[in-house]
């Protein structure tokens, strides 16, 4: 049985149950505007999803602090 990795990656930040349904409709939305065509804009919901990274991992990093 695989080991969970508890090292922390900044590239990949732990998402909470919120984060990851917020991901997932937001990830949902740009495949929706992709089927609509390839000249659609979406760069709004590409910051939306930055942000959430972005807080995730700011949350990741004050965890990690903590800990040591």
């Amino acid at each position: 049985m695989a080991r969970k990795n508890d090292a922390y990656d900044p590239d990949h930040p732990p998402l909470t149950a919120g984060e990851k349904a917020q991901f997932g409709w937001y990830i949902a939305r740009m495949a929706k505007r992709g089927i609509a065509g390839e000249n659609v804009y979406q760069g709004d919901l590409e910051k939306k999803v930055d942000r959430l990274l972005d807080r995730a991992r700011e949350r990741a990093e004050k965890d990690q602090a903590k800990r040591k």
